[in-house]
């Protein structure tokens, strides 16, 4: 490259016509504000994080101690259910020896009447107790009675006895002519309809 001067000219001196950007007492004072502004931008967020933590750690204790009461109430629950139980199970206890004893009655009244019950030949089973017998007077029989007896003795007059057999029940009807009676080697009666 060359370069043309001329010795005539003034010599031209190439200045900055910026200001430098950074001085030293200003760039200083800048980096102080920027470090203080991010000091206190950080401070804040801190405090905000312990308040939502806080808040967090106290709606934690709020629920624990709902937890422990629900346990509480789950124990409570369970001892109503248990007295409930029992009381239910104590009842149904009760009940059961009722009903025993009802059943053992009847059967001591069932076992009593069959040994009182006569055979079907008319002897009593031995041991039995025999009812005892019954007098009666009616109105119609009291003047035979009266006439060969004093007037100061009441005159009895026994009843005639019951018979002791009991009447067969009754059979059942013959089925209808449309049916046909099946009897099965096992004693099973079954009908079956004639077409």
């Amino acid at each position: 490259m060359t370069t043309i001067s001329e010795p005539e000219m003034p010599t031209i001196i190439a200045e900055q016509l910026e200001p430098p950007l950074l001085d030293r007492v200003t760039s200083r004072h800048r980096l102080a504000v920027a470090v203080g502004v991010g000091l206190t931008l950080f401070a804040v967020l801190n405090a905000t994080a312990a308040v939502y933590l806080f808040r967090g750690i106290s709606d934690l204790r709020v629920v624990e101690g709902r937890l422990e009461e629900l346990g509480a109430f789950e124990q409570r629950i369970s001892a109503r259910f248990d007295t409930v139980n029992n009381g239910f199970q104590s009842r149904f206890e009760k009940l059961d020896r009722q009903l025993q004893g009802s059943f053992n009655e009847i059967n001591s009244n069932v076992a009593q009447l069959a040994l009182t019950r006569p055979i079907a030949d008319g002897e009593a089973t031995p041991g039995a107790v025999e009812p005892p017998e019954m007098t009666t007077s009616t109105l119609a029989e009291a003047p035979e009675a009266l006439e060969g007896e004093s007037a100061s003795e009441p005159g009895v007059i026994e009843a005639p006895r019951a018979p002791r057999k009991r009447a067969a029940p009754a059979a059942p009807p013959p089925p209808s002519s449309n049916y046909q009676r099946i009897q099965q080697a096992d004693g099973k009666v079954t009908y079956r309809r004639i077409n």
